[in-house]
């Protein structure tokens, strides 16, 4: 493993933060990153989605401030991020289940659409912000399920409500960048907004419904056969620190360089990464050991994509970002983390070891 771009750990002490999204998955293990780098951060989100969740195992409250609202408020959101001061805004709230979308579409697009619309124009009533970075994925493509990684360039879609709903916070954020943060009018309005989209995050402490990893080790823990909807699908998939490494670098870009950065990014894994579900679980029974093993589940799925690609040679070549950890080093990241949690260790240390070693490696 070998780090290429790197968080500049000066950068963020002292820098006052707003994370949305902070009780989820990624949001817990961004928010302890922020942590450790001495930023002020302030927190927005529902209680935790799962339980048990990361956020809780973590302690993750501790050193931040956490404020339980829901992004489809837009009153209770100007009134935190009034509070707070924020110079950073990181976007990560979201519904992000495919299957759960299309079980709740308005509830998907509520949150994910007009919970951006809410997090930009709070940001445009207020004034202090200088960048904002808007999570969204990298099902936000219109997938033809072309054996080519996507560039940021192609044209956003989505077969399902929730990557429909991510393609759309994608135009909404071009059109407030156009209308409201238009790059031309930076001197006055002083605000640098950027999308992320990353690819299929894994990492310790994801208990979410419907997702492969944590369906994986669920059913590894408890000594059943580990049941698989669609051996077949390629995803591009990448540890849950390597985006994040990524999102922070970016948000450094926008606040040093402003709107020279202002623009959606792909941060996905390198090309070899982007691996068929029947490899991950086959990988994961091997290091796990003892009786792990899977079969195909053969029932009736809704639609999810058969081949998804991300191209990063933007990011590559303009911010010095590209992945560091290969795949089988982020699953046995993934395995550690769950045998030291059903081992009953203090998983904020487990986290912050795992953080830690990774940006100071190379």
């Amino acid at each position: 493993m070998g780090l290429n771009a790197s968080i500049n750990s000066g950068f963020w002490q002292g820098k006052r933060v707003f994370l949305t999204g902070h009780t989820g998955f990624k949001g817990s293990w961004l928010s302890l990153w922020l942590q450790m780098l001495g930023a002020e951060l302030t927190g927005f989100a529902l209680g935790p989605p799962t339980t048990p969740s990361l956020f809780r195992e973590a302690n993750v409250h501790e050193g931040m401030t956490s404020i339980e609202g829901d992004i489809r408020d837009l009153d209770h959101l100007r009134e935190s991020m009034d509070s707070a001061s924020p110079e950073i805004i990181i976007h990560m709230a979201a519904q992000p289940l495919v299957r759960y979308s299309y079980q709740n579409p308005v509830e998907t697009y509520a949150t994910n659409v007009m919970g951006t619309v809410n997090v930009l124009e709070a940001v445009r009533k207020m004034s202090g912000v200088r960048c904002v970075v808007n999570v969204t994925t990298d099902k936000c493509y219109e997938n033809k399920e072309l054996d080519r990684p996507y560039q940021e360039e192609d044209p956003m879609g989505g077969h399902d409500p929730y990557s429909s709903s991510k393609g759309c916070a994608e135009l909404v954020s071009a059109a407030y960048r156009s209308s409201f943060f238009n790059p031309q009018d930076y001197a006055s309005h002083g605000v640098a907004l950027a999308t992320a989209r990353a690819g299929n995050v894994i990492g310790g402490g994801d208990w979410a419904e419907d997702r492969l990893i944590p369906d994986i080790i669920r059913a590894f823990e408890t000594g059943k056969i580990a049941q698989i909807r669609n051996p077949h699908a390629v995803r591009p998939w990448q540890h849950v620190m390597e985006p994040l490494r990524g999102y922070l670098i970016l948000a450094e870009k926008l606040m040093n360089e402003g709107v020279a950065y202002a623009e959606g990014w792909n941060f996905g894994p390198k090309n070899e990464d982007a691996r068929p579900v029947e490899w991950i679980v086959e990988q994961m029974a091997s290091s796990w050991g003892k009786s792990a093993g899977w079969k195909c589940d053969p029932g009736e799925h809704p639609h999810e994509a058969g081949l998804l690609k991300l191209d990063i040679s933007k990011v590559r070549n303009r911010l010095g970002w590209e992945p560091c950890l290969d795949l089988n080093e982020a699953l046995n990241l993934v395995i550690d983390w769950a045998q030291e949690h059903r081992q009953g260790a203090q998983m904020r240390g487990v986290t912050q070891n795992q953080i830690l070693t990774y940006q100071n490696a190379g």
